[in-house]
C-alpha cells in the first residue's frame, strides 16, 4: 500500500489514510488544548478579541494540508514548514498567503515548536523510517498545556519525545511529558471506522479488480505506480527503503517483470 506510487510521487494509496489522519489530527488537537484534557485550556478558534490557537504544521504533504484545511476552518492561525519549497508555493498561492509557510531547517522549527499551541508531525518518506525534527529539548521550550500529535508515530515519529516513548492506543491516547500533552496512536484512521473503509475502498478497488482479472505480474506490467508497490518476492528485496533498512541487497523490478 504505501509505496505503491505515481510518476509524480503521489502515493494514491496512503493519501487516503493520511487524508484521515490529517483531518483528526487537528480534531483531536483541539480536544487535547481543553483543560480536562491536561491543555491549557484554549479554544482553537479564540473568540472575538481574543487570539485563536498557533497551529504548526511538520510536513506539507497530504497528512499535513488535510491537518491545516480543518484547522483554518475552526478559526486556528497555522503555520506549516516543509523542505519542499515548490509545494510551500503552491500552499501559499493556493491559500492566499492565509497559511504562513516556512523553509523546514532546523532554526525554523525550533522557533516554530517554542510558539505552538498545537504541533502536528506529519513527515513521511515512503518505506523508511521518519527523521526525528523535533528534539526534546525543542519540546522543553513549548509552552505548558501545548499539545502535540504525532502522526508519523507508525513510521517511527518524527517528533523525539513521541517517538522514544513509542505508540500509544485509543483507549490510552495521551501522555503528559514537561507539561506538554503527546498524542501518538499508531492506528489513527480506526478511531472513525466507517469513513476510513470507504476511503481506502474507493482508492483500492481498481488495483484490487487489476489484480484479480490480470494477475498480479501482468498488473504490475501495466502499471508502473502498481509495480513499485513491489517490496519483496521470493526472498528478494526490490524496495530501496526495505534493502536499507534491513540491509539485504536490493533487486530490480525490471528483471522480475520480463
Amino acid at each position: 500500500y504505501e509505496t505503491v506510487q505515481f510518476d509524480n510521487g503521489f502515493l494514491p494509496l496512503l493519501a487516503p489514510m493520511s487524508e484521515v489522519a490529517g483531518r483528526m489530527a487537528t480534531q483531536v488537537g483541539a480536544q487535547m488544548l481543553t483543560k480536562i484534557e491536561g491543555g491549557m485550556g484554549l479554544l482553537m478558534g479564540g473568540t472575538a478579541g481574543v487570539q485563536a490557537a498557533h497551529v504548526v504544521i511538520l510536513g506539507a504533504g497530504t497528512v499535513g494540508l488535510s491537518a491545516a484545511k480543518v484547522a483554518m476552518g475552526m478559526g486556528a492561525r497555522v503555520t506549516i514548514l516543509d523542505s519542499n519549497l515548490f509545494r510551500l508555493r503552491q500552499i501559499d498561492d493556493l491559500y492566499g498567503g492565509r497559511i504562513q509557510t516556512l523553509a523546514s531547517n532546523a532554526f525554523n522549527i525550533a522557533a516554530a515548536v517554542k510558539e505552538a499551541d498545537l504541533l502536528v508531525g506529519s513527515v513521511l518518506i515512503p518505506g523508511a523510517l521518519t527523521p526525528k525534527l523535533v528534539t526534546e529539548a525543542m519540546v522543553k521550550t513549548m509552552k505548558k498545556g501545548a499539545a502535540i500529535v504525532d502522526v508519523a508515530i507508525d513510521q517511527g515519529g518524527c517528533i523525539e519525545v513521541t517517538a522514544k516513548h513509542g505508540a500509544t492506543y485509543h483507549d490510552n491516547p495521551t501522555f503528559m511529558y514537561e507539561g506538554v500533552v503527546c498524542y501518538s496512536v499508531g492506528n489513527m484512521p480506526g478511531a472513525v471506522a466507517r469513513t476510513s473503509t470507504f476511503t481506502l475502498t474507493n482508492a483500492t478497488m481498481p488495483y484490487m479488480v487489476a489484480l484479480a482479472n490480470k494477475g498480479w505480474k501482468k498488473a504490475c506490467q501495466d502499471d508502473k505506480a502498481l509495480a513499485r508497490g513491489i517490496n519483496t518476492h521470493d526472498g528478494q528485496v526490490y524496495f530501496k527503503g526495505v534493502s536499507d533498512a534491513l540491509g539485504y541487497e536490493l533487486k530490480c523490478t525490471c528483471e522480475l517483470l520480463k
